[in-house]
């Protein structure tokens, strides 16, 4: 499929090694989730979330992330995302060979405090203290700011929480300038329980420019309640350029009771270059790993593309 004139390109960031397969029953060990970020890779997957720092007695499926991170050669075309929810886990990601940490926060109390122990003021103390570290390192002997990752965060349960409700605009507007604030470059807005309509989608990707103009937005759908690709869709109209997906539309939070995958990096990929959006990707080989990802986890994978394949063929 050729782009057309005047398309700008859209970059997809693949979170598949880690939301797709954190609430999977299956539990794969890490020399097959590496081959799992190498095919990603090579079906043209430039930034890739492939481990996460957690607990392993609460999500065993992202057990060894050090070492699937030391089973992966560096590269200097690919940039490998760890996610954090806490400064342990940051010192952990600091300890292996990540490009990229990005760290973790909720919209709401209720999940902040389900999912990481942390109230939403705890969290930014706790992104602040992260912020602090890093600029007290490359400040001291030695230092510079190439020794230090590439630093992010995503924001949880914006459109909606499994415990708190509903999430207003202005209470993710808050957030989102407290952390641009803080001197992060780019921020995710994540529809993790996929409650989102392409309206209000609308509505808070307008008040996260006004809270912090000079950040990069991302944004992360669940298709939980069909919406996903129509919230995408929402999202670039709006003008965003950067939008994560998982691989076969596998996935989940352990945490958000009933929600499902992410939505599937093919299918967006199908409807943006469709309309000619370059995304960078191989089409085929993205179907292909989605089907060999859905036999190692156990079950097919969700995606359309997977089951109905490319158009035309």
């Amino acid at each position: 499929m050729s782009p057309a004139k005047g398309r700008r390109p859209i970059q997809i960031v693949e979170v598949g090694p880690r939301d797709g397969l954190q609430n999977e029953k299956a539990v794969l060990d890490p020399a097959l989730r590496a081959d799992f970020v190498r095919r990603l890779e090579a079906a043209g997957a430039r930034r890739i979330e492939a481990v996460s720092f957690v607990h392993p007695k609460y999500v065993p499926q992202m057990a060894g992330a050090e070492e699937v991170m030391a089973a992966l050669p560096p590269s200097q075309s690919h940039s490998r995302i760890g996610l954090v929810l806490n400064g342990k886990g940051y010192d952990r990601a600091l300890g292996t060979g990540v490009d990229e940490v990005n760290v973790a926060l909720s919209a709401t109390d209720g999940f902040g405090l389900k999912n990481q122990g942390l109230s939403v003021d705890q969290q930014v103390a706790m992104l602040s203290d992260i912020v602090a570290g890093r600029a007290n390192a490359e400040a001291g002997p030695g230092g510079s700011s190439e020794a230090s990752p590439a630093l992010s965060a995503t924001i949880s349960c914006v459109w909606g929480c499994p415990f708190d409700g509903e999430v207003g605009t202005d209470q993710v507007a808050d957030l989102v300038g407290r952390i641009a604030a803080l001197g992060v470059a780019e921020i995710a807005l994540a529809d993790t329980i996929g409650v989102g309509d392409p309206w209000s989608v609308t509505r808070k990707i307008e008040a996260a420019r006004a809270a912090a103009p000079d950040a990069v937005l991302r944004l992360h759908f669940h298709d939980t309640r069909n919406t996903g690709l129509a919230n995408a869709h929402a999202a670039i109209e709006a003008g965003v350029d950067v939008l994560d997906a998982s691989v076969g539309g596998i996935g989940g939070c352990p945490f958000a009771p009933g929600a499902t995958g992410n939505i599937a990096t093919e299918d967006l990929v199908y409807m943006l270059e469709r309309a000619g959006f370059p995304t960078g990707y191989d089409l085929d080989t993205l179907i292909e790993t989605a089907r060999w990802i859905g036999q190692a986890i156990g079950r097919p994978a969700p995606s359309a593309l997977s089951r109905a394949g490319r158009w035309p063929v």
